[in-house]
């Protein structure tokens, strides 16, 4: 099989590796399409944070059960599945407490282990969902990893239908972030420095869209008549993490989506003063935040306009690393098929009947300026 091998900082070879088997809780899956996102793109251009060379990248991806290992008796071949990526050990504090994300020794296919950029992938059977009934294509599945991220997110603020709150930095994860939190009811303000990414969120179901160049959060807020009572800071960036502390006002909750380079200065007597909520998240729980990805993916009819486009494995580094690590995506989420020569539409289908708004319970549990 072809598979895109990182070997070392800006050395990712597309190269021939057999086809891997699986182990007795393992099943093997044929992959129909890999996305790409600001994690793969930080290891291939500045390592090493996650990954551990040689590693096959990629943990985003959606395909075909083609074997099964001997314990595995809840999946079959032939099923389409997504798959969570995070490997958690199950025994553990955290995982006894169904926080499987928090596993003392967590590790990620893509980084600590082969990846779906590539022909075939084995994982865990424990953290792969059938979705042969969900009725969506490929291509849109293939969103379902970095859905519940943000579904994760959410989750971890708290918000609730009627509630106000603001996303600062709508590239990569902030784009789903900002879907995922107007599902719950919620009024959403989306603030970044790019209008093309301003006009996704509105279409994605913002209440209103504002752009870092022009205006401040503070200002922007005032002129919604929005009173926000929770703030994702995707961005990671310094700036965008300061106006989110500029304007939230006391009550408020602050949910650290992006991952902050550096030591930041905090006013924790401020904090303490307006009892401001600091709430981390990261990854997901693949029991509560997998299905509930999917089911949000069905409730919108065509997601081209966040994956318009699918590159073969040769593309990768030049359709997708370089252009994330340089700013210049010029499309939400890359998504990559192992088996073609040459770049295609990606193939998003209507919904259906599926409901337009859900909401989120609370449950436990990419970075750049806010043009990212």
């Amino acid at each position: 099989m072809r598979a895109a091998v990182l070997h070392a900082i800006g050395d990712l070879r597309v190269e021939d590796r057999p086809i891997p088997s699986p182990a007795p809780d393992e099943v093997l899956i044929r992959i129909a399409v890999c996305g790409v996102c600001g994690s793969d793109a930080t290891e291939f251009g500045r390592g090493k944070v996650l990954a551990e060379p040689p590693v096959v990248l990629g943990h985003e991806f959606v395909g075909t059960i083609e074997a099964v290992g001997s314990e595995v008796t809840d999946l079959a071949p032939g099923a389409t599945v997504v798959c969570g990526a995070g490997v958690s050990c199950g025994d553990c504090a955290p995982c006894r407490a169904g926080r499987t994300n928090l596993c003392r020794t967590y590790r990620t296919l893509g980084f600590h282990r082969d990846g779906g950029l590539a022909g075939f992938v084995v994982a865990p059977a424990a953290i792969v969902y059938d979705v042969s009934d969900a009725g969506l294509p490929t291509d849109t599945l293939g969103l379902a990893q970095p859905m519940a991220i943000a579904v994760h997110a959410v989750r971890r603020s708290g918000l609730a239908a009627g509630q106000d709150a603001v996303v600062v930095g709508a590239g990569g994860i902030g784009a789903f972030i900002a879907f995922a939190a107007a599902s719950t009811g919620a009024r959403v303000l989306v603030f970044d420095r790019n209008d093309d990414r301003l006009d996704l969120a509105l279409r994605l179901g913002a209440f209103a869209a504002r752009n870092a160049r022009t205006t401040g959060l503070s200002p922007a807020i005032e002129d919604t008549g929005l009173e926000p009572e929770v703030f994702f800071e995707v961005s990671g960036s310094s700036e965008g993490l300061a106006q989110v502390l500029g304007a939230a006002r006391p009550g408020a909750t602050l949910v650290t989506v992006g991952i902050q380079r550096g030591e930041p200065a905090l006013p924790l007597g401020s904090f303490t003063l307006r009892e401001i909520t600091i709430v981390g998240t990261v990854a997901h729980v693949f029991r509560d935040d997998i299905p509930e990805a999917v089911r949000l993916l069905g409730t919108r009819d065509d997601w081209s306009d966040v994956a318009g486009t699918v590159v073969p494995l040769e593309d990768v580094e030049a359709a997708a690393l370089r252009p994330l690590l340089a700013g210049g995506s010029r499309q939400i989420k890359t998504l990559v098929d192992p088996w073609i020569g040459s770049a295609r539409r990606a193939r998003h289908l209507a919904a259906g009947s599926a409901s337009p708004s859900i909401a989120l319970s609370t449950s436990t549990a990419e970075a750049g300026p806010p043009a990212d």
